[in-house]
């Protein structure tokens, strides 16, 4: 979340974040909630500090032998005032802190402006289209000849949005994962962890998934918890309410979850074969650094999961979002869209994300600066990457005019094999 000081402070940037964000949040609300909050506390803080000062007088009159009985009617009701004050400041704090999650992040002044994903802009792009001399077809037709998928019966099991992998397709999706948690691991310095796929809200609500997602989230009711949408949620919660020291500085972290999301508000977009799922794979990448290092350590992580593309090498862009198509947390966002050439366009495949103290605020994630002054981390993470729309990508690159496939050598390792 933001600091309320800061909010305070720049209520015209607060504002403008907001309607650039597409947000709804209600900051004049907040504004005044907070300055009843103020209010309530001067009045609270003086009528404690008339109390401590009667009550010293009352103590010293009470050792003379004197009468006190009026002293101790008025603290009986100064007593009364403070019980009603602290009441009402509980109520007030608790709203003040409902209205401050509802605030977005701030967008980096280097982020385009503009209302949706039609203002995005393509930075860079890697490789070039791989031509046929044939019609290529999509990932769906190849895995159904090849026999990779049964999403008929996902969708009994579960319901749509939830594939089987069989055969190949099962062994490849696990080398898949395999092959970039070891890349990760070993060429980019990235500690694995393996994490719990269910939270609790004040998981969610720490990385900025609550209140405004919980629409879009699997929730076991009962308990409480709910299904994790990304690595991203546990990963960067193992740190809540912990204060870290500089010198362990930046933490570079793996992790490989299934993700599970409702996609609630996805109603129109594309759902064909593994495009849009409701449970999908991903490995995950997560760093906590100093607020100076966090610039720097957003390019790594796109250079990080880059590094997977072009060692299956596929052509892709690199997006920066705008405003608009920003996510509630991010103050920056690049988005990887690698081609698909059976499919004929671009999928997003990874987003790489600066949150800078954003999400360490709702967690309390801190750490000791070398001049021993403690203060929130930034955080950041990126899709390191995800495997449906890798996969729909190596298997319509690199398909053959017969509809086989043959794999990159570059996973010759973990799969020796021609589908």
């Amino acid at each position: 979340m933001l600091d309320l000081k800061f909010i305070r402070n720049n209520v015209e940037l607060v504002r403008q974040a907001i309607i650039n964000k597409n947000e709804k949040a209600d900051l004049d609300a907040l504004l005044s909630i907070d300055d009843q909050r103020r209010k309530l506390q001067f009045e609270f803080d003086n009528l404690k500090a008339h109390q401590n000062s009667v009550s010293a007088i009352i103590a010293q009159r009470k050792k003379a032998g004197e009468k006190i009985d009026n002293e101790l009617t008025e603290m009986s009701k100064v007593a009364e005032e403070i019980k009603g004050l602290a009441n009402q400041l509980g109520a007030t704090n608790a709203e003040l802190e409902k209205l401050l999650l509802t605030i977005p992040n701030i967008p980096q002044a280097d982020v385009p402006v503009g209302k949706d994903e039609t203002a995005n802009k393509v930075i860079k792009v890697w490789g070039e289209p791989k031509q046929f001399s044939f019609t290529p077809k999509d990932h769906l037709e190849l895995a159904i000849q090849n026999n990779l998928l049964d999403l008929p019966r996902g969708a009994k099991i579960s319901g749509s949005g939830f594939p089987v992998y069989t055969g190949e397709g099962a062994r490849l999706e696990r080398y898949l994962i395999n092959f970039m948690l070891e890349y990760h691991c070993q060429k980019h310095n990235y500690t694995e962890l393996m994490v719990p796929l269910a939270v609790n809200r004040k998981t969610m609500t720490g990385t900025g998934q609550l209140p405004k997602l919980e629409e879009d989230m699997y929730q076991i009711e009962k308990d409480d918890l709910f299904l994790i949408p990304t690595a991203e949620v546990p990963v960067t919660n193992i740190y809540t309410d912990e204060i870290l020291i500089w010198k362990d500085l930046p933490k570079r972290y793996v992790a490989y979850t299934p993700c599970f999301r409702r996609e609630a508000g996805s109603y129109g977009k594309e759902t064909r074969g593994l495009q849009r799922l409701h449970q999908f794979n991903k490995v995950e990448l997560v760093q906590f650094t100093e607020p100076e290092k966090s610039a720097e350590a957003l390019e790594e992580i796109l250079a990080n999961a880059e590094a997977i593309l072009q060692a299956f090498n596929l052509h892709y862009r690199v997006v920066t979002l705008c405003t608009g198509d920003l996510s509630f947390a991010s103050q920056k966002t690049y988005d990887l869209e690698v081609w698909a050439p059976g499919t004929g366009k671009y999928l997003e495949v990874s987003s790489v994300s600066n949150f800078g103290e954003f999400q360490a605020r709702r967690a309390n994630i801190r750490f000791k600066d070398k001049t021993g002054k403690v203060r929130h981390l930034h955080t950041l993470n990126g899709s390191g990457v995800a495997t449906p729309r890798l996969l729909i990508a190596i298997l319509e690159t690199y398909q053959q005019e017969d509809g086989t496939i043959k794999l990159p050598s570059v996973l010759d390792p973990f799969l020796r094999l021609t589908l």
